[in-house]
């Protein structure tokens, strides 16, 4: 159910059964040649959706301007600091708190927004907040992993293209139809959460636009099949929480 296309009132009586609600997070950023520059927020959106329906939470609209400094050389990027970013999750925050709204749920599709969607969740100690990336549900990485294996990379990895494939458009490898330099553990390790240096040497390096990722192996039907075990994983999770029973000011 999304918020957007609601009425108050709606989510006026809403509120009286149920306090929690599902935002997507994504960015808006390359995603090497076969890959929609909104993937990451298409992919935590879909799932999000799907999930809302399914169980009856409102999904809030998606969070897809969010920090993508590393790939400002590749045009289309779209990128806020990570201050502007924390500063409008937190206000984001309140105003639902000032709803009623107790039970948050962020599934998340781009690394970069974790470390400050946890900043400001610490921020708030007396509601629940959930911060979970979509390819994380074991059941979504064991897909991944038997899919594409070393393959999926770091960034525009098959899976979240194929996600897009399945409910957007497929696009020609063109550049892609080549893999790309194979990333070592260390260097996966070094750069989780999008932790890539300035965009002029993040270009040199990836040229393409993809880290480690062979996005030319994705397929709609792997897609179809990630979105539906993620969706799963999420509305369990999403369930196995449980509303603040502290009032809030």
């Amino acid at each position: 159910m999304r918020l957007d296309l609601a009425t108050w009132q709606e989510v006026d009586a809403y509120l009286k059964n149920s306090r929690g609600i599902i935002i997507p997070t994504g960015s808006t950023e390359q995603h090497g040649p076969m890959g929609l520059i909104g993937t990451d927020a298409l992919c935590s959106e879909q799932i999000a959706n799907e999930a809302g329906k399914k169980i009856g939470a409102y999904v809030a609209p998606t969070l897809a301007y969010t920090p993508a400094p590393f790939n400002m050389s590749f045009p289309g990027t779209i990128s806020i600091s990570v201050g502007l970013f924390e500063a409008l999750v937190t206000e984001i925050i309140v105003s639902l708190i000032h709803h009623g709204f107790n039970k948050i749920y962020f599934i998340n599709g781009h690394g970069a927004n974790l470390e400050p969607l946890r900043q400001v969740a610490d921020a708030f100690p007396r509601i629940n907040i959930r911060i979970k990336s979509w390819w994380d549900f074991d059941s979504v990485d064991s897909l991944r992993q038997n899919n594409f294996g070393d393959w999926e990379g770091m960034h525009a990895t098959p899976s979240e293209i194929a996600i897009t494939q399945a409910t957007h458009r497929t696009l020609p490898p063109g550049d892609a139809s080549k893999p790309p330099k194979k990333l070592s553990a260390s260097f996966m390790k070094a750069h989780a959460g999008d932790r890539h240096g300035p965009p002029d040497q993040h270009r040199k390096e990836f040229p393409d636009g993809r880290v480690g990722s062979h996005s030319a192996l994705a397929n709609s039907k792997v897609g179809r099949k990630l979105i539906d075990a993620a969706v799963i994983a999420l509305t369990h999770d999403y369930l196995a929480m449980k509303e603040t029973k502290q009032p809030v000011e």
